[in-house]
C-alpha cells in the first residue's frame, strides 16, 4: 500500500485512520490530502508502521504529526504504532492532491503551480489572491507563516496572503 495506492487496492482501516489526520501548520488539509503520508501497513499482530515524508528537510511539524498519528491509531485501538520518516524521493507539491489545493484556496492560502510538462517549477511572478482573485499582487517576504509559504500582497484588496510554494 502507497501514498498513490493503485487502483482496485483496498485500504486497511489503519491507513484511513491516518489519513485523516491533519497537517498542523495546514489545519484544513489531511496528511494524505498533503501527500505526505507514503504507506501504511498492519500486521496479524495489530502492529502499524507509518512512512511520512516532510515537504522538507527539517520541517518541524513532522514531530507532531507522528504524534498525531500515534495519538488517532492508539484511540482506534492499535496497541503497537510506528512512524517513520522516509526522506527519498524528497516529497514534491506535485503529491499534492487537488482537493488539498482547493481547500487551501479556500483558507485563504494560494496554493502552489504545478510543475511543467518537463520537470520544471516555473518561476513565480503573479500569485492569484485568494481573497479576491486579482493577479495584481507582490510578495512582500520569501517566508510566510511557515518556511514552506511565502507571503505576498494583493494590490487590488490590499489583503496580505500565504503563498504555498510550488517544490
Amino acid at each position: 500500500m502507497t501514498a498513490t495506492g493503485s487502483v482496485g487496492e483496498s485500504r486497511s482501516g489503519a491507513w484511513k485512520i491516518a489519513a485523516d489526520v491533519l497537517d498542523p501548520e495546514l489545519p484544513v488539509v489531511t496528511i494524505a490530502d498533503l501527500g505526505i503520508l507514503r504507506d501504511v501497513t498492519e500486521d496479524d499482530q495489530g502492529r502499524v508502521h507509518v512512512q511520512i515524508t516532510p515537504t522538507y528537510s527539517g520541517c518541524p511539524a513532522m514531530e507532531t504529526i507522528s504524534t498525531d498519528l500515534v495519538d488517532a491509531l492508539t484511540q482506534a485501538g492499535y496497541q503497537h504504532v510506528d512512524v517513520e520518516f522516509v526522506l527519498a524521493p524528497a516529497w514534491t507539491t506535485d503529491w499534492m492532491t487537488d482537493e488539498a489545493r482547493t481547500k487551501l484556496a479556500a483558507y485563504g492560502i494560494a496554493p502552489p503551480h504545478p510543475r511543467g510538462a518537463d520537470g520544471t517549477v516555473p518561476l513565480t511572478l503573479a500569485v492569484r489572491c485568494p481573497q479576491c482573485g486579482s493577479l495584481d499582487t507582490r510578495e512582500s517576504s520569501r517566508f510566510g507563516s511557515t518556511a514552506c509559504k511565502s507571503l505576498w500582497v494583493c494590490q487590488s484588496c490590499r489583503e496580505p496572503f500565504d503563498h504555498f510554494k510550488a517544490l
